[in-house]
């Protein structure tokens, strides 16, 4: 199976994990998906008034640099491990 298709099948099972992974984590899932699959953060980052949106973005920034190809990589291992 290519790292495409386990990453495809990771989106998938992580909307059937056994429980809801902690904020934290949650954070570092979007940043992975968001790295692997857009590259690096664009855009403006939200204001102070969006405090999740503010998160999201500052989580994924701080990914910046990091290749498609090892983002995905991460997110597979990560969804992995939380699925037990």
């Amino acid at each position: 199976m290519s790292l495409q298709d386990q990453f495809i099948q990771a989106q998938a099972d992580s909307k059937n994990l056994p429980e809801r992974p902690d904020n934290m984590t949650l954070l570092k899932i979007y940043a992975l998906f968001k790295q692997a699959s857009t590259g690096d953060a664009s855009g403006d980052r939200p204001g102070f008034t969006d405090m999740v949106g503010r998160a999201k973005y500052d989580a994924w920034s701080a990914l910046a640099g990091t290749d498609k190809e090892a983002a995905m990589q991460q997110y597979v291992d990560l969804i992995t491990d939380l699925q037990g």
